[in-house]
Formats: structure tokens, sequence, C-alpha cells
């Protein structure tokens, strides 16, 4: 009994997103359609590599929907027959062998195609790499395509650059010219006569404030320096202690006679 026929189709994907189409003219002096990716679909799952040979079902790929979908035909190839195979090749498709320009995504797609349904896939998609690095600003892109390729090495999906306007480009605001010279000079020195008068300090307020209220520590300076300098004080204090020793002699003797 003959094995069904599983439909096998390829997804063209764009990891560009339209820029390639867009800048290649400018960048590389011819245009390029787009920076391809591809998958096999067949069994309900498309079939890709990137960080080694990898599977998702179909219709679930992190890159979008694919801008182009090709039919290559029909396969008679069981599914366990067709997984054994990719068990045997995978040792030459892991994230150390690949290489954007010479082993890639586009690569394996093709050998995958010949597997199935004995066809290659189209030719621009494989030929790709020589096309950029053909151009004469090919060889400036390198620095670009290694970071593209240890992204997809690892398997992941690159981000497409995002152009932000430089702030330093801000234009600056126009400086608006003086119609009347001698009017604006005029009212500028009336302004800087009228705060300079603002700023004059008024000698009698500051006089008469200085001689009402001094500071703190001149206060304690003055009395302390008038209590060292004051005979009459000192003469004062010293009567006060002679009248408190009377006292005192005459409170001890009061004692003694009743005593007596």
């Amino acid at each position: 009994m003959a094995e069904e026929g599983h439909k096998v189709t390829l997804n063209v994907y764009d990891l560009s997103q339209g820029l390639a189409r867009q800048l290649s003219m400018t960048l590389l002096g011819k245009v390029i359609e787009g920076i391809w990716h591809t998958g096999i679909v067949v069994y309900g799952n498309e079939y890709y590599f990137g960080g080694g040979i990898q599977h998702i079902p179909a219709g679930t790929a992190p890159y979008g929907r694919p801008i182009k979908v090709i039919d290559l035909g029909v396969t008679h190839v069981p599914k366990d027959l067709f997984e054994m195979y990719l068990q045997e090749i995978s040792p030459r498709y892991t994230a150390e062998t690949y290489s954007l320009l010479t082993h890639n995504c586009n690569n394996f797609s093709n050998e995958v195609a010949q597997f199935l349904v004995g066809t290659n896939i189209p030719d621009y998609i494989l030929q790709l790499p020589n096309e950029v690095m053909s151009s004469p600003m090919g060889s400036l892109l390198m620095p670009m395509i290694q970071n593209l390729e240890t992204t997809l090495r690892a398997g992941a999906v690159p981000q497409v650059p995002q152009f932000k306007p430089s702030v330093s480009a801000q234009p600056s605001q126009p400086s608006s010219a003086s119609v009347n010279s001698s009017s604006d000079t005029t009212k500028k020195d009336e302004v800087s006569s009228k705060v300079k008068a603002d700023q004059q300090p008024n000698h009698a307020e500051t006089d008469k404030t200085t001689s009402s209220v001094k500071p703190t520590g001149a206060q304690e300076k003055s009395s302390t320096s008038g209590a060292a300098t004051d005979p009459l004080g000192d003469a004062r204090a010293k009567e006060s202690d002679a009248e408190i020793r009377t006292l005192e002699c005459c409170y001890a003797t009061e004692l003694e006679a009743g005593r007596m």
C-alpha cells in the first residue's frame, strides 16, 4: 500500500521587514528584495535551521507571516523516515556550523526539499549572500552580517533596527532681531538704573538699626567688661559679705548664751 502523500511548501520570510529593498540601492548599489529566511512546511510542522535543526507547529513561526509561500510538491516519504533523516544530518546543522554566508537556513531548506520532493528552492534565495558580498559596499557590511549571524546561530529572531532622529539635530529656537535699537538701549538703561537704586543701601536706617540692636556676643562682652571695671559694684559686694558674716557671728553668740 502506497504511503499517503503530504504537501510540501516553502515559507519565505524577510528578516529586514522591507528595509533591504528600501536601502539596498543606496548601500550596495543594487536592489536586494529582502534578507531571506526559509522553512519547510510538511506533516503539519515547519522545519528550519537556526541554533540547530528546529521544528514548530505550522503557522507559529516567530518571524511573523511569510511574505511568500512556494509550493514544492507532494512527498510520499513517511514522517518517521523523514525524522530519521533529520537525525542523520543533524551533526552538520548545529549552532557551531551555522554561517550566514555559506551554511544557513536556506541551505538546509534546499537539502530537505531535495530529499522530500527531489527539487531545489528558488535560486535567488540561495544566491543572496553572493549578491551582497559581490556589491561595491559588501565588505563594509561584514560587522553587521556577523552580528546577524550570531543572533540566528542562537536560534533567536533578529530585531529590525529603529531609525530615530538625533537629539542634536533638533532645530534651535530662532533669535529675534531688534528693530529699534536705540529704544531698546534706553529701556535697558532705565532698568539698570532702577536695579542699582533698589540695591543702594539706606545708610540712615542701617545706622539706626545698628545702634538699637547689638549682637548677643557684643552684649555679653560689654557687660562682662563693665562688671570687671566698676569699683562701686565691688564695694557693694564686699559690704554685703561683711553684713552676712556679722549676722552669722551674732547668731552664733545667741546660741552660745542659750546653752549657758
